[in-house]
């Protein structure tokens, strides 16, 4: 009985070290990610950024057309039709 005791508290004590291991692993990973994921995120926003400067001066420098308006049918004709 002595043995299995001693057996089982080596086999907890291990069990705890390789899960604290794991867990260390797991974080480093985590924070990896995140460390990525704000890199790309940033990196995005400076090409959007760019974009929207780079519409905005176009459009600045070319305007568009003013659009049309459609001409507004007279009462009358209006009438007449019905």
């Amino acid at each position: 009985m002595a043995d299995d005791s001693k057996k089982n508290a080596a086999n907890n004590q291990f069990r705890k070290l390789r899960q604290a291991e794991e867990g260390k692993r797991a974080m480093t990973e985590y924070e990896n990610s995140a460390i990525a994921s704000r890199a790309k995120t940033a990196r995005l926003r400076a090409l959007r950024l760019a974009r929207d400067e780079k519409e905005a001066a176009e459009l600045l420098a070319n305007p568009p057309p003013p659009k049309k308006k459609k001409a507004a049918k007279k009462k009358a004709e209006v009438a007449a039709e019905s």
